[in-house]
């Protein structure tokens, strides 16, 4: 029996690197060294917690999780969507202006670097379709149709995930981060039901064995230690959630008011194929979470979660826009030691 445990992306990256960003083309070839010292030391790090599966921390995902695939692309314009924060900022995506829509870069190509330093296995997260569907316009694109736009979005998410699959990810994790959000921006609901209709196209594409291997993330964003929806209750986003095909989800809950109340909405809709990481740090939060709180934490959601379908994980990256210093790396390695700490303490209590 065990209660697996992942982290879900990002790690804050070293200062060095994000004055060199500050201050050069990100593909630049000078900057080859940088990226592959900050991934180096950053597994190296990351090992040493004891996490059983990793990641590269995001590195190299340049400029965001949530655009790293189209930034840059000629065909685009930067006054997209506008992604507001509780602090007062905002954060934009690019708009697309003519077609045919397709990736610049694909995540596989950051497992190859990772998997290079790594002995342990490594997942990759890769952003959802629905997220990057508010990149077209409201107005059509003269000359390449929504329906266009769709096709095209959902070949390159496929293509992005199966790279990932064949390249020997352990698993590949759809952020879908807008899903909370989406409640925030139409209350009625129908944007968010769009979304989970197109992701699910997405995820018809693949087998029941590969599902296995392919999660959802969901969480109220993080970002300079605030959130774009921790105000929408979840019994808007959680039943709906679990209508998506996907086999495991990873659902921020550390940071939630009433954590009980959000368990027993999972509770009641899960699926019996599913597994649920749940949430046991809070990226924004500066205080480190002790192992014994993490374990406190797990058990309660033992009692809703049946446990060979209960995991853990960390709430949301903790650094998913590459400019974001608000959270340092001591303080991220930290709380992911507390997390498989606290986690291996929470079996041990549960078993005994």
């Amino acid at each position: 029996m065990i209660i697996p445990t992942e982290p879900i992306g990002s790690i804050p990256r070293r200062p060095e690197l994000i004055e060199a960003l500050a201050n050069e083309d990100h593909a630049d070839p000078k900057l080859a060294h940088l990226y592959e010292d900050a991934i180096r030391d950053t597994i190296e790090r990351f090992e040493a917690t004891g996490s059983p599966v990793i990641t590269d921390g995001e590195q190299k995902k340049y400029h965001n999780f949530w655009t790293y695939c189209v930034h840059g692309l000629a065909n685009t314009a930067p006054d997209g969507f506008t992604i507001p924060f509780s602090a007062g900022h905002n954060r934009r995506m690019p708009r697309l202006t003519s077609g045919p829509f397709r990736y610049r870069i694909y995540a596989d190509s950051y497992l190859d670097i990772a998997m290079r330093h790594a002995s342990v296995p490594v997942k990759q997260a890769v952003i959802s379709p629905s997220a990057l569907s508010l990149m077209y316009p409201a107005e059509e694109i003269p000359g390449y149709s929504r329906a266009e736009f769709i096709d095209d979005l959902l070949r390159e998410h496929e293509t992005e995930i199966r790279r990932c699959l064949d390249k020997g990810a352990h698993k590949v994790q759809i952020d879908f981060t807008e899903g909370r959000l989406a409640i925030k921006l139409d209350p009625s609901g129908k944007l968010l039901n769009s979304f989970i209709d197109l992701n699910n196209l997405a995820l018809s594409r693949f087998t029941p064995e590969e599902l296995t291997r392919i999660g959802v993330h969901t969480c109220p964003g993080a970002d300079r230690d605030s959130t774009h929806s921790a105000d929408v209750d979840y019994a808007e986003l959680l039943p709906s959630l679990f209508h998506l095909k996907a086999r495991n989800f990873y659902i921020a809950l550390a940071g939630e008011q009433d954590r009980v109340r959000v368990l027993k909405i999972i509770r009641a809709h899960m699926q019996p194929d599913q597994r649920i990481f749940i949430g046991v740090t809070a990226p924004i939060d500066p205080r480190i979470e002790s192992p014994e709180e993490i374990c406190n934490c797990i058990v309660e959601a033992a009692q809703y979660i049946p446990l060979d379908q209960l995991g853990t994980t960390d709430d949301c990256g903790f650094s998913p826009f590459c400019d974001d210093t608000s959270t340092s790396r001591d303080t991220a390695f930290e709380k992911i030691q507390s997390r498989v700490a606290g986690t291996a303490l929470a079996l041990k209590m549960i078993a005994g």
